[in-house]
């Protein structure tokens, strides 16, 4: 039943970003940005992990760039089934990843968990519960009770629901920041 519920959340949400430019999705996720600089748990992080966006989600491209050079930036590589952290040291330190086609950093696995202040979370829907949902392959869930760090969820507006079905291993964010 939850699955099921699931399926439809992401077939609803998959429509309405099909239904949006690239370029509105950049000013939308701009918006999101400035309000994340603004954030104290942003502001104090020395070490943030964060996502090389796909191009249907908050596009943490130019974030990334721009941020790079002030703190250290920690991205995931999905191998096998897992997501391996790797700092990110440039846009030369990128190859396209074999699973998803996405934009992943090569280099050394980064393994000091601890040392990681911020996560800022990407997901198909969240709700006013801090809950959050993915794409349904579990690298997060799996990923992010090995962190103590803080979870900011990033999400365009329509992407924030009534409620997201749970289940037992679905980690919750500490807040979630909208355009």
């Amino acid at each position: 039943m939850v699955n099921e519920h699931k399926k439809q959340i992401r077939k609803h949400i998959r429509e309405i970003k099909s239904k949006i430019s690239l370029a509105e999705k950049q000013l939308r996720s701009e918006k999101i940005f400035r309000k994340l600089e603004n954030n104290t748990f942003f502001q104090k992080a020395d070490c943030v992990m964060v996502y090389w966006s796909m191009e249907d989600e908050v596009q943490t491209q130019d974030f990334i760039l721009k941020y790079a050079v002030k703190k250290e930036i920690i991205l995931p590589s999905v191998q096998n089934e897992e997501l391996v952290l790797r700092k990110f040291d440039g846009l030369e330190s990128l190859k396209t990843g074999v699973k998803y086609g996405i934009q992943e950093p090569e280099g050394e696995d980064f393994i000091d968990f601890g040392k990681i202040d911020l996560v800022i979370v990407p997901g198909i829907a969240f709700d006013n519960e801090n809950n959050r949902m993915g794409r349904g392959k579990a690298y997060y869930d799996r990923l992010l009770p090995k962190l103590n760090a803080y979870k900011i969820g990033v999400c365009f507006d329509f992407q924030l629901i009534d409620a997201v079905p749970t289940d037992e291993h679905d980690v919750k964010m500490n807040e979630i920041i909208t355009d």
